[in-house]
């Protein structure tokens, strides 16, 4: 699946402390309620012991993100933190269980969904930024990333000849066969760009050898057609593809997205420029005052806006602007109020943070910053696509690296440089952070994760006037990317977002966590918001 900015690098528009854990399984989630038509009766998720998810499901916020999608519900819906209680009190028996898999993907869930129309087992992993791929479907390898609506039929016998009949209908984008040896059933996965006439379907369903039939709506907001191509997909091919035009990397961003959407250039801006207006409500409810029983950190950046207001701040310039941005947007997703993953919910604050405080203070306006993003979601779909955005894969560098990365590419681009600055901007900020591990403080994406994303603001902001001024890089940028994903292989997994290592395991940070564990066991009825 080719990487999409909007799909993989700008969004989801969220809820929740973690996109590769709420948006993610709420994906799955949604996915999973669709293969068994809303009506089931029993629960069972697993997770493999040595994989990321026993230690962080519950405070990170997988759960309530499966259980939501379980629900039907969207990624932005108030009621998450309630949605095992209320998924429970429909009737459904839900059981969550450790198991020793050897998964080799350390986000892997393992789920078995049964009811009046029998069971579905299917086992998906979250790949960073609220991507999922479900990889097995009733022991059917797979590859559904719900970029496209899915018909699936359960065949007895060969489906070749029914596979070649359904590719030659207009409607029909690619028809795909699964097929296992223990059996002679076939999994027939049909992909398409809108819903199949139900007509079709019920076609489908009459015919002879066919059992179940599943249709699946798409979780994400840019379709993918089988035979989509980007026109590059690193930044030296960029670069080349740009030649002597020295377009700056936004038109670049608005070129690769058209072609990967099947979008017209307005429409791109559209969708960039919403975005925008969400980030603008969100930091200015973060400004204003947050409240949330279930978290480390209170509201913190009213005062620092009292102070920046009163003159008793250092001298920052506009990077003070970006800190008061950055920290409320930090404590918008620690509140479960409405976020962007940029690149990450962990990572969500640094790039809109420093962008939009920039843009403020030049007197620019939300077009401008929509295409410093859509810059940024360039870069992004670089590292999207050589490596990831998953912490549990890359540790913190994949995240608040990445958005830093993002963010100077972004800053060159407001300031009117060319692609080949920004991208030297991006590659300057993205070495100063390899090797950042992911330590989430009481198993929380709050501390120091809060700093983190400062530290990738300010950081973005020094790559960028750098940048601008002619500094060299020395290394491009897309050497850089597989250095950090190499310099990922060789952490140990402690350090990749387990809460098993670093400022995870201090004293302090186990007292709060038992302290939080203890205050969530004593509400039990989620009045509090913390269920």
């Amino acid at each position: 699946m080719l990487v999409s900015i909007f799909n993989d690098v700008i969004g989801p528009v969220m809820r929740g402390p973690s996109s590769s854990h709420c948006a993610a399984a709420l994906r799955i989630g949604r996915l999973a309620r669709d293969l068994m038509e809303g009506r089931f009766d029993d629960c069972l998720v697993e997770f493999d012991r040595a994989g990321s998810l026993p230690t962080t499901h519950d405070s990170q916020g997988s759960d309530m993100g499966l259980f939501g999608g379980l629900l039907g519900w969207e990624a932005t819906d108030e009621r998450l933190p309630g949605s095992m209680q209320t998924l429970a009190d429909s009737g459904v028996r839900i059981r969550i269980e450790t198991i020793d898999a050897g998964d080799p993907h350390p986000n892997t869930y393992r789920l078995t969904l049964s009811g009046p129309q029998g069971s579905i087992t299917l086992h998906a992993i979250s790949t960073g930024g609220g991507m999922i791929e479900v990889i097995r479907l009733d022991g059917f390898p797979v590859a559904i990333g719900g970029d496209a609506f899915t018909t699936l039929l359960w065949a007895q016998g060969g489906a070749t000849a029914l596979r070649d009949e359904l590719s030659a209908r207009e409607e029909i984008d690619a028809v795909l066969l699964h097929e296992r040896s223990e059996n002679a059933t076939t999994l027939v996965e049909i992909r398409s760009m809108a819903a199949l006439p139900a007509p079709l379907v019920a076609e489908l369903r009459g015919r002879p050898g066919v059992g179940r039939v599943r249709e699946l709506a798409p979780v994400l907001p840019v379709l993918s057609r089988h035979d989509a191509a980007v026109p590059f997909s690193t930044a030296a091919e960029l670069l080349a593809r740009d030649g002597a035009a020295r377009r700056p990397l936004w038109q670049l961003g608005i070129e690769y997205e058209m072609a990967r959407g099947g979008l017209d250039a307005a429409s791109v801006e559209a969708m960039m420029v919403e975005i925008v207006r969400i980030l603008r409500r969100s930091i200015a409810a973060g400004i204003a005052g947050t409240t949330y029983a279930d978290r480390v950190l209170g509201w913190q950046s009213g005062g620092f806006d009292a102070a920046l207001r009163a003159g008793r701040l250092l001298d920052g310039g506009s990077l003070n602007r970006a800190i008061l941005y950055v920290t409320a947007l930090m404590e918008v997703k620690s509140s479960m109020g409405v976020i962007v993953a940029m690149p990450t919910a962990g990572a969500c604050a640094a790039l809109p943070g420093v962008v939009i405080a920039l843009a403020e203070g030049m007197e620019l306006g939300e077009v401008e910053i929509a295409r410093a993003f859509l810059a940024a979601g360039l870069v992004g779909a670089f590292i999207a696509t050589a490596w990831t955005f998953a912490a549990e894969v890359g540790g913190c560098q994949a995240e608040g690296g990445a958005a830093s990365a993002m963010a100077a590419a972004a800053l060159v681009g407001l300031a009117g440089g060319t692609a080949e600055r920004s991208l030297a901007a991006a590659s300057m900020a993205l070495q100063n952070m390899i090797g950042l591990i992911c330590d989430p403080i009481a198993n929380r994406v709050e501390a120091p994760c809060l700093g983190k994303n400062v530290s990738a603001a300010a950081n973005a902001l020094s790559s960028a006037n750098m940048a601008l001024a002619g500094f060299d890089p020395v290394i491009p940028l897309d050497e850089v990317i597989a250095t950090a994903r190499r310099v990922a292989g060789q952490m140990p997994r402690e350090l990749r977002c387990t809460a098993l290592g670093g400022l995870s395991i201090t004293p302090t940070s186990l007292a709060i966590e038992a302290r939080l564990a203890a205050a969530r066991t004593g509400c039990g009825s989620g009045a509090c918001g913390c269920q």
